[in-house]
């Protein structure tokens, strides 16, 4: 049973279609990542999928339940990190997890789950309201954690976070998915995304655009890729910039760069470069997923704003909406 299947999904806002007839399934364990420009329609999939939309048309289910009919039934096994969490400024931030731990009937550790984020015990201590962006972020994924849930949501998890604590946050992304967790990553930090993510899906002005592995989406639009061979002697290249697919071969040093127009030429291309020569070190260049990301919501056409209402501040599960 997929974790996450959503049919036809379309949420409008007056005269404006905010989700446009979304068709997508995330499998259990997948670590899905989930992109689009700034009012591309996700944070509006996300709280339809979360029951706090109502959806105008289609369908969804989550963990096999309604996500409009049974949607309490999702927030219990749903850890949320939402974009935009506020804190209780009068709160700690231990009582803030310590309230979430009550709120879903855990047993959780409050002191082991702000360890695991990375949260200092003695700042977990005071009012949450002089917190800093990142140690908010801290809280609110220590927060995402609790009761162990079956799907993870994460809704722009790494902003305000220092490059120790995006490390720190792609390490628990891999323990969840290990732990047999369904991730649900929505990002702008593309570089993130592609070091978490089993597949991604694009969405740009309301509609999935794209829906695959990163390397299958470099070689649906033939993304370019540079192979750097190191060599012990320059051989003849012709052969190597003969090859379909290999669009230019050059020297630099003792190195050959060959671009490669299509991902099957990179192997024929290495055979034929070490038939020739020792190649003694290999380095590949693949199109970053920020090419990908510009390829697939079309970057030169303007995307007019949706203004997406937020997810409930603070929503943890339970009767929370």
């Amino acid at each position: 049973m997929p974790a996450i299947d959503a049919n036809g999904l379309t949420r409008r806002f007056g005269s404006l279609v905010a989700v446009d007839a979304l068709d997508l399934t995330v499998e259990e364990g997948e670590v899905f990542g989930f992109l689009g420009p700034n009012g591309a329609g996700k944070s509006t999939t996300i709280n339809v999928l979360l029951g706090f939309l109502d959806p105008s048309e289609g369908s969804a289910t989550v963990l096999g339940h309604d996500a409009t009919r049974e949607s309490r039934a999702v927030r219990q096994r749903t850890g949320l990190l939402p974009e935009g969490f506020h804190v209780y400024e009068n709160l700690t931030g231990r009582e803030h997890v310590r309230s979430a731990i009550q709120t879903k009937g855990a047993d959780d550790d409050p002191d082991a789950l702000i360890d695991r984020v990375g949260l200092d015990p003695a700042d977990s201590r005071r009012a949450a309201g002089g917190y800093s962006k990142g140690m908010q972020q801290r809280l609110a994924l220590a927060i995402a954690l609790v009761g162990d849930p079956d799907l993870l949501i994460l809704d722009e998890p790494s902003s305000g976070l220092d490059p120790k604590g995006a490390k720190l946050l792609r390490e628990i992304v891999r323990e969840e998915a290990e732990r047999g967790a369904t991730v649900f990553f929505s990002s702008h930090v593309l570089g993130q995304v592609e070091q978490v993510c089993d597949r991604v899906g694009i969405m740009n002005q309301g509609e999935i655009t794209a829906v695959d592995t990163i390397d299958n989406l470099r070689e649906r639009i033939d993304a370019e890729s540079v192979v750097a061979a190191d060599v012990a002697t320059v051989p003849d290249t012709d052969p190597v910039a003969a090859i379909d697919g290999v669009r230019d071969v050059s020297v630099v040093g003792g190195t050959v760069r060959i671009a490669c127009t299509h991902p099957r030429a990179k192997m024929p291309a290495l055979r034929t470069l070490d038939d020739a020569t020792t190649v003694t070190d290999i380095t590949v260049e693949d199109a970053s997923l920020e090419t990908l990301f510009e390829e697939y919501t079309d970057s030169e056409r303007e995307t007019p704003a949706v203004e997406e209402p937020a997810v409930a501040a603070g929503a943890t599960g339970g009767d929370a909406a």
